[in-house]
């Protein structure tokens, strides 16, 4: 047998590594005692090639798995924060387990650009598909993959949230398009590096802090605090600025210097949003999530984002955790209202979204803004988010596989018989 060549042993190593890396295995099993419907999902760890039960179903409200449909759930491979080494932490094991619960059969697609062709045969094979993955991971970005997703969605597989919804609603343009709503502020667009040179500057002169952010991205990337530091008599403006992600630190700089460092945000189509600095955002950030066009929950959190660290250093300003509430919480009643009521429906009228092309689980983040004249609270629109929301509150996965269910039954309907 002739000796394998050096090209052949890499290969091979790749390959072994590729599949080693997709650390997935589905498979239904009986537990002990459980009734003949009770099925459960088994992953292999891929640290250690164990197998790991997710969770289990078995009571007299299952449904024959695979009766209401087949739906793929689809993350990135080259996130470990995805990976876990018991059912536990698993990020998205009760919506299998709801998924289950509802007769959808359920496995994961594990994406990376490099298996995108097996990835693309998976979903063909599925009713609808899931995506949780940040415009952003791993050093890449959702190029390929929203290419994918438009090709599998024109045949007939449901995909939420689609790509071009994303475009619409989960990019912070969408700050600007919907700035007259309730939620607006001050807010405005540069779509080019003249632009920007031109106006931001005298919007810096006309008094406060502005918030600074990038089109598309996640982690507080490109998300940036600047205010004037000092402008001499002549010369060029000092200003002061701090990135949103965790451990920034406070910079002073000539505005020229910032500015060249953003041009980059301008690569691709991109553009930036120009906000106000909210005066209350040490009262905290209130995520409200949403199943559709109805909330599932609310989560409140004193983020450190965008404030000045103390003296201690940027590690000692670490952000609360983010506390979660149910939807029917008293004290987001009003938001609720409002963003069921008006802001969500005013929000599709005005981007042209239709009901049922909404994602299942979305997010929009709110600061606090000025209390109004009775004193009550105003809600400032800070992010929407699209491409990959988790965590979330415990009552969502009942309500992601219910609206699921009537999305992929719904689209089962009017699907080709092939693809």
């Amino acid at each position: 047998m002739q000796p394998k060549s050096g090209v052949d042993m890499r290969r091979k190593s790749r390959l072994d590594k590729a599949m080693f890396r997709r650390v997935v295995l589905r498979a239904r099993c009986s537990f002990s005692g459980a009734t003949p419907k009770a099925t459960a999902w088994m992953f292999l760890d891929h640290t250690n090639n164990q197998f790991l039960s997710v969770g289990k179903k078995g009571d007299e409200h299952d449904m024959t798995v695979g009766e209401a449909g087949k739906l793929a759930l689809l993350w990135p491979r080259d996130a470990p924060k995805w990976h876990a080494k018991t059912p536990q932490d698993y990020r998205l094991h009760r919506v299998f387990e709801a998924m289950t619960a509802l007769g959808i059969e359920a496995e994961p697609a594990i994406y990376a650009d490099d298996v995108a062709d097996q990835v693309r045969d998976q979903l063909l094979r599925c009713d609808g598909v899931l995506v949780w993955v940040d415009p952003l991971f791993a050093g890449q970005n959702r190029i390929v993959l929203d290419a994918l997703l438009r090709d599998v969605a024109s045949k007939g597989v449901w995909v939420s949230a689609h790509p071009d919804v994303i475009l619409k609603m989960g990019v912070k343009e969408v700050l600007h398009h919907t700035r007259h709503l309730g939620w607006g502020t001050d807010t405005h667009l540069y779509r080019n590096t003249a632009t920007f040179r031109e106006e931001f500057p005298q919007r810096l002169r006309a008094g406060g802090a502005r918030v600074l952010k990038q089109n598309r991205g996640n982690g507080g990337e490109g998300v940036w605090r600047v205010e004037l530091s000092s402008e001499p008599a002549q010369g060029a403006a000092t200003v002061r600025v701090l990135h949103a992600p965790r451990g920034s630190v406070t910079q002073d700089m000539p505005l020229g210097d910032f500015m060249n460092r953003c041009e980059t945000y301008f690569a691709n189509e991109g553009c930036i949003i120009d906000q106000p600095f909210q005066a209350r955002l040490p009262d905290g950030m209130i995520r409200c999530y949403m199943g559709a066009d109805k909330a599932v929950g609310f989560g409140h959190q004193f983020i450190k984002a965008l404030i000045a660290p103390p003296p201690e250093g940027p590690d000692s300003a670490q952000p609360g955790p983010r506390i979660m509430h149910p939807a029917s919480a008293p004290e987001f009643r009003a938001l609720r209202t409002k963003m069921e009521s008006e802001w969500t429906p005013q929000m599709m009228q005005l981007l042209g979204i239709e009901a049922e092309s909404l994602p299942i689980i979305w997010d929009a983040d709110f600061l606090y803004g000025p209390r109004d004249a009775a004193g009550q609270d105003t809600y400032v629109l800070c992010e929407i988010n699209v491409s990959s929301v988790f965590p979330f509150p415990e009552q969502a996965p009942s309500e992601i596989a219910r609206l699921a269910r009537a999305r992929v039954q719904s689209k089962k309907e009017t699907r080709p018989m092939s693809a």
